[in-house]
């Protein structure tokens, strides 16, 4: 580091301004095949309902959170021309292309996305509730100011990343080792990865390793979440010492990092969580002799402060500061006893607080959906829809989805853990009956092929993997007991 320039970090710029674009590109295009089946004119929960409350009082619209379709109608068109529009300006910064020109013109296209995403995420009620939202928001908000190739990458910027990465391992730690004594007890892995969200390829292998390697996995975790996150703040002190080994310090705390969260994502599905903390991670990581071409000295016209145009200075000065500002109440938070998680302070979600997994569930309860054409449902031939993601046909090998968010397969995992039935549910079980295409286009299969059940329901099952003895005899990665109705079954009026 050389004062206001991060003269070693341009390496570590070129992966956050590409990997948070890239990863713009995967939610848009998340939102492209899903909001509106969820969300849109004829969702689940329709988002013009939501608008339309929310424009019917100045109480009602500040309840809200910043959105484009407050100021422009709502149209499933107008959202899928946002998506495209956010697809084809991330694709740009990867590929690199804005950033050849001066610094405001990759400033521009992120506060693009970072706008034209929170547009999306403020109507996503619960489709859009997860953590890795407002994480994947505040990164864009950040990497807005990382400059161009024409100068080095601003130091403040650099450290509002480190302390961006501090918050979100460091509040994940924190919450988890106030949280189930599972944590404490260092169980916690040994039940984790069966009962997780949406399982990957891997994770029932993980699973079945001996429980001395899940309690490793807990220690590990805690050493990468509690101790590691406050050496990723020792390159700072190459302003004051010389030598590599304050950077070294650095890339080794990133590196620690960035190897716990390849694990997750080898065992896991959580979205683009794990994939945005490894390239947020990366900025911790510098390398000398990548950098901007040299620039005029400082006394030369334009003025010029360590490499970087003078306006440029300011602006991201202005951007610490701002930080230094909203950054009190998520440094509050951490040591809070009653510590919140994944929770904004402001409406512009910057500064926020971040933690998953506080407690760890011992049981993996699933509700399975079934239909049938009969017409009498108790003596019914009864057929599963079966989903993309989440746990179903006992014998599929779960899938490998992350960075891509499988929304409705994430709530399906939470609805057990609720004390009833969720409105959109309800709304999925009568799209099921309409057999409604854009809603069956979110499920890998339709047992009917696009004609209406007569009846549906839904009942819950508790699924366990099979142990390496039960799949050598029966081919299955699951066993699934304990049925239980939950709801139906259940028919249109005709």
């Amino acid at each position: 580091m050389d004062g206001f320039a991060a003269v070693d970090f341009e390496f570590a710029r070129q992966v956050l301004q590409r990997g948070i674009a890239a990863l713009f590109a995967v939610a848009f295009a998340s939102s492209l095949n899903q909001f509106r089946p969820l969300l849109g004119e004829h969702g689940l929960l329709p988002a013009p309902e939501l608008l339309a409350w929310a424009r019917s009082s100045p109480q009602r619209r500040r309840m809200l959170r910043p959105t484009l379709f407050l100021r422009v109608r709502y149209t499933d068109r107008r959202l899928v021309a946002m998506c495209i529009a956010g697809i084809v300006v991330a694709a740009a910064l990867v590929a690199g292309i804005p950033q050849l020109g001066p610094p405001w013109v990759p400033m521009l296209c992120f506060l693009a996305l970072w706008l034209g995403y929170m547009s999306i995420t403020s109507i996503g009620q619960t489709f859009y509730g997860f953590g890795w939202e407002m994480l994947l928001l505040e990164s864009g908000f950040l990497a807005a100011f990382l400059g161009s190739n024409e100068q080095p990458p601003s130091t403040v910027v650099i450290v509002l990343f480190w302390w961006l990465v501090f918050r979100l391992e460091f509040g994940a730690g924190m919450i988890k080792i106030r949280g189930g004594r599972e944590w404490r007890d260092l169980t916690a892995l040994t039940y984790h990865h069966e009962t997780q969200p949406m399982p990957g390829p891997l994770s029932r292998q993980a699973h079945l390793l001996p429980r001395w390697f899940h309690k490793g996995e807990v220690l590990g975790n805690h050493f990468a979440q509690l101790i590691v996150p406050w050496f990723l703040f020792a390159p700072l002190l190459g302003l004051f010492v010389p030598g590599p080994v304050p950077a070294i310090i650095g890339a080794v705390a990133a590196a620690i990092v960035i190897a716990t969260q390849v694990w997750l994502v080898l065992t896991g599905n959580f979205a683009w969580l794990n994939w945005m903390t490894i390239v947020l991670a990366f900025s911790a990581i510098g390398v000398p002799g990548i950098g901007a071409e040299p620039r005029p000295a400082a006394s030369d016209p334009p003025w010029i402060v360590d490499g970087m145009p003078l306006y440029w200075a300011v602006v991201t000065a202005a951007v610490g500061l701002l930080f230094v500002v909203l950054s009190w109440a998520p440094l509050r938070n951490l040591f809070a006893r009653r510590q919140l998680m994944n929770a904004s302070f402001n409406r512009w979600q910057l500064a926020n607080a971040y933690g998953a997994f506080g407690t760890v569930t011992k049981e993996r309860i699933e509700i399975v959906v079934e239909g049938t054409m009969d017409e009498i449902p108790d003596a019914a031939t009864w057929r599963e829809y079966g989903f993309k993601g989440k746990p179903g046909d006992l014998r599929r090998i779960p899938r490998q989805y992350a960075p891509y968010h499988l929304r409705l397969d994430w709530l399906m995992w939470f609805l057990p853990l609720g004390r009833s039935l969720e409105d959109w549910f309800t709304a999925f079980l009568v799209k099921l009956l309409q057999a409604d295409a854009p809603t069956l286009r979110l499920l890998a299969r339709d047992p009917f092929e696009g004609e209406r059940p007569r009846w549906v329901r839904a009942v819950s099952y508790r699924y366990r993997f099979t142990t390496r003895a039960e799949f050598r005899d029966t081919g299955t990665r699951w066993v699934r007991d304990r049925r239980r109705p939950v709801m139906g079954p259940v028919s249109l009026r005709r």
